[in-house]
């Protein structure tokens, strides 16, 4: 500022000392002392701790944090970088500054930190210093690893999940909520049933909390019960092994309903019949002639438990031949859909007879002529359910659509690899489950499965989709995919991308 008006500036120069023990010119301190001889007269780390003995898990792979708390954390983590952290003692007599691994074999059972600390020293002087702190592992295996290896049946306690249906879809669906919020980390067992999964807990806390999960997500009923092991009769100890029975709602999505008289007149006279279009705690029931819908949730539900007239392994597959609006478009519970007047026939009947069917469909703002649609065919169904014949006078309609097919342009991609892929749970295999009609009847249910995650994002929504290194995209994708084939797009897998810290720093430079 002095120098841009021209004015006269003394310059300011910093003076130098010798030091007083080794006599070389310095920059003034508290101490009067150089750096080198600082350190050897003073050391800051004495009396804190080198050398440490830390308690590893080898079967989950945790740490003991005393007194009884176990972390599950992987080798050169931010989560291991603080638990060693935190096992040095004496450690706040000192200002940390730096903390970092420093490489060591994989086999050695060492782990090595080095840490960076500051303390005040003589007259006012701050002196930093590193130095290297070394962890001794000792593998023992926890209280929970420790039983299952003694014996892999003492459990505590068992959940059963129960759907009484003809397939496998709810608990596909539920098992990728699982594999999301981790909810099975404290099982130490699950098993594949005919019509459900059980997980087998040591304690009856973590039962009690993954059943409370479960309600969350999906209208259920429970009960639970408990059986006498033993008992330790001076000490007053009773041992018992607990069972939770959970039971879902045999309502799936996509099931066509007949509501019973007392529960449509609950809702304002709705239906009686609807489509369940969403399952969470609470069924979704759409009526598709009107667009009217109301939400039961599970108390609801099991007052008046109701069936499916219905279900998806029914649907039978349309042509639309024409097909006319009626009426605007409506946001129905996040969805949007269109009341129209469809022409339809089915591909079945193609070369055998000209039969036509003129329906009304929620589905106008998706279906075009020339498309082809799934739905449920009354007209030649033989339907035996008790609440449709409560309804005196009530006229069936002869086809019901559910949702728009892409079975031809599947064709196309038949055998080809997906850009995505989804976990499972480790999971056994009840003997009444094997056999090779059963492994084929889920296999077929699971690519069905996959294939509504690709046509419905309400349902990927909450789950976990990863990319599939395998996978590689060809020049032909675009054009046989086209823009109305549903596909899930690169923004929906990022939960499974790993980024090297140079592709990072590239990436950053290229912004």
């Amino acid at each position: 500022m002095a120098q841009e008006a021209g004015m006269f500036t003394v310059p300011k120069t910093i003076g130098s000392v010798l030091c007083c023990k080794c006599g070389i010119l310095m920059q003034p301190n508290a101490a009067n002392m150089c750096a080198k001889c600082l350190l050897s007269e003073v050391d800051i780390t004495e009396g804190l701790q080198k050398h440490v003995v830390i308690i590893h898990c080898p079967e989950c792979e945790s740490y003991l944090q005393p007194p009884r708390t176990w972390i599950k954390t992987q080798l050169e983590s931010k989560e291991l970088l603080t638990f060693c952290i935190k096992r040095l003692k004496n450690l706040n007599k000192v200002h940390l500054v730096h903390a970092e691994f420093i490489w060591t074999e994989p086999h050695s059972k060492r782990i090595k930190v080095k840490l960076r600390v500051q303390k005040e020293v003589l007259n006012g002087a701050v002196l930093e210093q590193a130095y290297t702190v070394e962890y001794v592992v000792q593998d023992q295996m926890c209280e929970s690893c420790t039983r299952v290896q003694a014996n892999p049946d003492q459990w505590v306690a068992a959940v059963q999940l129960r759907q009484h249906v003809s397939h496998r879809r709810t608990f596909f669906y539920l098992e990728q909520l699982i594999i999301k919020h981790d909810e099975a980390r404290n099982a130490i067992r699950i098993k594949q049933m005919d019509q459900g999964i059980d997980f087998f807990f040591v304690n009856r806390s973590h039962a009690g909390k993954f059943v409370d999960f479960v309600g969350e997500v999906a209208p259920i009923r429970k009960r639970n019960d408990k059986q006498l092991v033993s008992h330790d009769q001076k000490s007053n100890n009773y041992n018992y092994k607990y069972t939770f029975s959970v039971e879902i709602c045999p309502i799936c999505r996509e099931d066509l309903i007949c509501l019973p008289p007392k529960v449509a007149a609950s809702q304002g006279n709705l239906g009686p019949l609807v489509i369940c279009t969403k399952v969470t705690n609470s069924l979704a029931l759409l009526d598709p002639f009107t667009l009217r819908h109301c939400f039961l949730n599970a108390e609801q539900y099991w007052r008046v438990p109701f069936k499916a007239l219905l279900s998806s392994r029914q649907l039978v597959e349309y042509i639309v031949l024409d097909i006319e609006t009626v009426s605007s478009e409506v946001v129905v519970g996040g969805s949007k859909y269109v009341v129209a007047d469809a022409q339809i026939a089915r591909v079945s009947d193609f070369g055998k007879n000209d039969i036509i069917f003129n329906v009304r469909t929620h589905l106008g703002h998706l279906l075009n002529p020339g498309d082809y649609a799934l739905g449920y065919d009354l007209y030649g169904a033989n339907s035996n359910d008790i609440e449709l014949d409560r309804y005196k006078g009530l006229v069936v309609p002869e086809v019901i659509l559910i949702k728009k097919s892409y079975e031809e342009k599947r064709q196309r991609k038949r055998n080809k690899p997906r850009s995505w892929k989804l976990k499972s749970l480790n999971m056994e295999i009840d003997n009444s489950t094997r056999g090779r009609d059963n492994e084929e009847k889920m296999d077929s249910e699971y690519e069905q499965f996959k294939r509504d995650l690709e046509e419905n994002p309400e349902l990927r929504f909450n789950i976990s989709l990863y990319r599939n290194k395998e996978y590689q995209p060809s020049e032909m994708a675009s054009d046989i995919d086209g823009d109305d084939f549903p596909s899930i797009r690169i923004e929906e897998l990022l939960a499974d991308l790993e980024l090297s810290d140079e592709e990072m720093e590239d990436g950053s430079t290229r912004e």
